[in-house]
């Protein structure tokens, strides 16, 4: 969807009365949307997930950006101490349980907020996962949101020529070999076609939940 749609389609929702909100990780192919976000409209709220986890980094980038875009951003967390994740054996869930350590540090913080909310913008894209390239523009959420994702039919290059257009900021980890860049113990350098195995690599696991539990599935 190009800018002028994903425009019409924002003001669309705020005609209806619909509260709107988006996410974003902060990664460098993350910008484009957040970017696109604050030429429609700076108003909408940018909800940041702070897993406890995060590179400084990627802490540091989403400072950056808020600045230069003057973007709306809410920092969020989960209300489950680090000192409670942990697991039978006094390990950090991340070691044993990625699946669950997501749920508590991002899933469950997120479905908080679509319950105050009517339209979640996300920034998937077809191209990044099986998972992904089986969604749609809109998509149900629950507490009866609407997932709207605007990216979905972008490519890579897509991104990259609009990142050279607008010449927006990278992510200071992209220069160092990191592509798709989550939390710091579950994310390593990527090798060469290896896309988001950069991520939990060495386990089962290419999503965080996000975009798997917070899906109405169609029936």
């Amino acid at each position: 969807m190009d800018f002028e749609n994903t425009k019409k389609k924002l003001e669309q929702y705020k005609r209806e009365g619909k509260r709107m909100f988006a996410s974003s990780s902060f990664q460098s192919h993350s910008i484009v949307l957040l970017h696109i976000i604050s030429r429609i409209d700076k108003e909408i709220p940018i909800y940041f997930i702070n897993t406890g986890f995060l590179f400084p980094e990627t802490i540091a980038y989403k400072d950056q950006l808020a600045k230069e875009f003057g973007l709306n951003i809410i920092n969020t967390k989960s209300d489950v101490p680090k000192s409670l994740q942990k697991d039978a054996n006094g390990n950090l869930l991340f070691t044993s349980d990625p699946d669950h350590c997501c749920h508590i540090n991002k899933v469950q913080p997120l479905d908080s907020v679509l319950a105050d909310n009517d339209v979640w913008i996300n920034g998937v894209r077809a191209d990044q996962s099986a998972v992904r390239k089986a969604m749609e523009i809109e998509q149900a959420a629950p507490h009866d949101v609407i997932r709207f994702h605007p990216m979905l039919d972008w490519s890579k290059k897509d991104i990259y020529q609009y990142l050279k257009e607008w010449d927006l900021p990278r992510h200071p980890l992209e220069a160092q070999g990191y592509d798709s860049i989550g939390c710091e113990p579950c994310t390593r350098k990527m090798t060469i076609g290896d896309d988001r195995g950069s991520r939990w690599f060495g386990m089962k696991k290419t999503e965080c939940g996000l975009n798997t539990d917070l899906v109405v599935k169609k029936k």
